[in-house]
């Protein structure tokens, strides 16, 4: 994100950091707009304003954007999600309108960029694209260079906006808006200050380490990732715990792959049944009595099984299961297989979807699929995808892997779309796709046309037996044939106008679609 600002006087931004100092970036005095946004008619020294959804998604997604983005790459950067016992904290604190970091009990435990600006409105993205653009003052500093401590090399007034938003283990995020309508900000009163706060768990910014390990992208992300990587960061896939039910984690579409823990075998967590396993049965502990994992962990693989009857106890592999005799939902365990594929095989090649579950394989993706031409390996649409794409093209353009290295893919299948819209996306364009096919399309055509000739003959046929009947004197059933034929006639038309619309129309649609 960038802003362009010709001819204004810099004015009414700030932004502050532990252990650094503020400095001020340009803005613009348009105080009625920013009050319409942020102000409500109270009367009260502060105004408080919770975080909206759209803001959230906006902060959430920008610093995933950035840490995934950074130069020289990081090898071991965490996804971030957003936290609300952060947001509570941050919320307490801007609704102080005290303008340094805060509280010192969190201090210890939190990391904390602080914003203030006054004039009109500025979206969260916009500070926290102005802290990240810190970067142009950084140098980070590599292995060779930090002997045991890393140097501090920053040009600019202040890089530490910046390393706290890069911070590889920092990966957890909650932030606050309020508007102040007194806050005094290094020894002068601003008036309707905007004041936003974020804080970060765990914190960052420790003095005499880099912000995160140089390497190929996710190739050292800890071990509770379960191996999985989204846009160059580190992704918690469906990571359980040893007491997590079946019941509690599989619902709907999400009923898939799951990465247990290791230490699970002396669990306490309960089972119930052989082979079959009642719903309320712990999904690793069940795996571990299966005989599909060990005490180590790993993936596996959910289908439900419906209802049966009852549950027979058993052990196997050092776990007991217990009996239960009433009906109850189920649900069987497999083992994740792994195949490596090509660039161009599809996900109705490798595994067609069929209910009630479809298990696809753990793919492992060549590197430079990104190259091979669409009429080979096709992609459509974004974020869900039909099962017709290109499953390691998609898994770049998804941004799950590296085109340059490849990597392992996990496929779910969800229910099918109308539409698949495309994008570009990781230097992968995708294309739109319709679910109604060229051919119904045409068949349609044909049909309307078809039954448009048919219904004419129709109509002519009863008109030459209505004047054979007027002929003949027989004036009733001729009347009574020249009314058939006249509603036929219409009948006719009305199909005719369709087909003419039909002509015009589709050809519209699809390009709008295909476009």
């Amino acid at each position: 994100m960038s802003c362009v600002l010709g001819g204004v006087i810099p004015l009414g931004l700030l932004f502050l950091v532990c252990g650094s100092q503020g400095y001020l970036l340009p803005n613009v005095t348009l105080l009625e707009e920013l009050l319409s946004k942020y102000q409500h008619n109270e009367s009260h020294s502060r105004v408080r304003r919770a975080i909206p959804r759209e803001d959230k998604e906006e902060i959430l997604m920008l610093h995933n954007k950035l840490r995934g983005q950074v130069q020289p790459q990081a090898s071991n950067m965490e996804y971030m999600t957003w936290d609300d016992e952060l947001e509570k904290s941050a919320a307490a604190w801007a609704s102080q309108c005290i303008w340094e970091h805060g509280p010192t009990s969190l201090l210890v435990s939190i990391g904390q960029n602080l914003g203030a600006h006054w004039g009109r409105y500025r979206s969260p993205g916009f500070h926290v694209q102005s802290w990240y653009d810190e970067v142009k003052d950084y140098t980070y500093p590599y292995p060779s260079e930090c002997n045991p401590w890393c140097p501090e090399r920053c040009s600019g007034p202040m890089c530490t906006h910046y390393t706290q938003i890069v911070w590889a283990t920092t990966n957890k995020i909650g932030c606050a808006v309020n508007t102040c309508q007194k806050m005094t900000v290094w020894g002068e009163v601003w008036e309707n200050a905007v004041y936003f706060v974020c804080n970060y768990s765990p914190k960052g910014n420790w003095i005499g380490e880099a912000p995160y390990k140089n390497g190929r992208p996710c190739s050292e992300c800890p071990p509770s990732y379960g191996g999985s990587c989204r846009n160059n960061l580190c992704y918690r896939a469906q990571v359980v715990r040893c007491d997590t039910k079946m019941k509690d984690r599989c619902k709907g579409s999400t009923c898939n792959r799951y990465q247990c823990p290791a230490g699970c075998l002396n669990h306490k967590a309960k089972i119930f049944g052989t082979l079959f396993y009642e719903s309320s049965s712990s999904i690793c502990r069940a795996a571990i009595h299966y005989g599909i994992l060990d005490d180590k962990g790993g993936l596996v693989d959910i289908t439900r099984n419906g209802k049966v009857p009852f549950f027979v106890k058993s052990e196997r592999h050092g776990v007991q299961s217990l009996s239960k005799y009433k009906p109850s939902s189920s649900f069987m365990v497999s083992k994740v297989k792994v195949q490596d594929l090509d660039c161009y095989t599809t996900v109705a090649q490798l595994c067609p979807f069929e209910k009630p579950a479809t298990h696809c394989p753990r793919i492992h993706c060549p590197a430079h699929c990104k190259d091979e031409p669409s009429y080979w390996a096709p992609v459509f649409g974004t974020n869900i995808y039909a099962d017709t794409s290109s499953i390691c093209k998609t898994a770049v353009h998804a941004g799950v892997i590296s085109n340059e290295s490849g990597g392992d893919v996990d496929v779910m299948p969800v229910d099918k779309k109308k539409t698949y819209v495309g994008s570009l996306r990781n230097g992968v364009q995708s294309e739109s796709e319709t679910s109604v096919p060229d051919h119904v399309i045409w068949s349609l055509l044909n049909t309307l046309f078809m039954n448009s000739c048919c219904l004419g003959f129709i109509a002519f046929a009863y008109s030459v037996k209505s004047r054979d009947r007027k002929m003949v004197g027989d004036l009733t059933r001729a009347q009574a044939y020249a009314s058939t034929a006249k509603h036929v006639n219409i009948w006719a038309l009305i199909v005719g106008i369709l087909m003419t619309i039909l002509l015009i129309i589709i050809p519209v649609l699809t390009f709008q679609i295909y476009r």
